[in-house]
């Protein structure tokens, strides 16, 4: 094992050399937010291109936007939200499984995420025309991930001042953001969090499976 708690032997090749796959894809989430803004400031119909529409999807249109949904975010605080929780919650994750499988995990995770969330629309509601953007239900792939992996990590949700333990605080922010928006009828995509939830905590039962003993020892490490 190399390092101190990899699974896997760490990757150190990325897109800029001198950062973490982590940083590059804030920079890239960063970079593709404000290209995707002026491309839908200057027009709306540019939307259907950029964010997932069920709708579309069902329709055998724009599937691409399965990818680049992912890196637009519905505004300021939406973006510095999620990249403020990557920047904690994917170095851990990236320290863990290493740059190169952390990546593919990281797309994995947002793409399954939003077919959960298009799949959900379909079965549960009647509502196929809302959007689905941000980098959500990645990062809920990997909070499911630590949820398994380092389930006694503590971390600070929110505004909560004390630490909780990772095991309560993953379905916790997933139930606290399903009455936010019910209560305030906001557009918040539950159903995309639910299923990176369920994507993260997949792999880390897989994990656990084949690695019993690399991942007892990070169990124990972050407890």
């Amino acid at each position: 094992m190399n390092g101190v708690y990899e699974i896997y032997p760490s990757q150190k090749k990325s897109f800029f050399p001198s950062f973490s796959i982590n940083s590059n894809l804030i920079i890239i989430n960063l970079i593709f937010f404000v290209i995707f803004s002026i491309l839908i400031y200057t027009n709306l119909a540019y939307l259907d291109y950029i964010a997932i529409k069920p709708i579309n999807i069902l329709q055998g249109k724009y599937f691409w936007t399965f990818l680049t949904s992912m890196f637009m975010h519905g505004g300021f605080f939406h973006i510095f939200a999620n990249m403020l929780s990557l920047f904690f919650i994917g170095s851990l994750v990236e320290r863990i499984l290493g740059a190169r499988r952390y990546l593919f995990f990281y797309l994995i995770s947002g793409l399954l995420a939003g077919v959960f969330f298009v799949l959900s629309s379909l079965l549960f509601t009647s509502d196929m025309n809302s959007y689905a953007v941000g980098a959500s239900g990645a990062l809920f792939g990997l909070v499911g991930f630590l949820m398994i992996i380092t389930p006694n990590l503590p971390v600070y949700v929110m505004f909560i001042p004390i630490p909780i333990k990772m095991k309560y605080a993953a379905p916790g922010i997933l139930v606290v953001l399903w009455v936010i928006s019910a209560a305030g009828n906001l557009p918040i995509g539950n159903t995309a969090h639910l299923g990176g939830l369920l994507i993260g905590i997949a792999y880390g039962l897989y994990l656990r499976k084949s690695y019993k003993n690399k991942t007892k020892y990070i169990s124990r490490y972050f407890s």
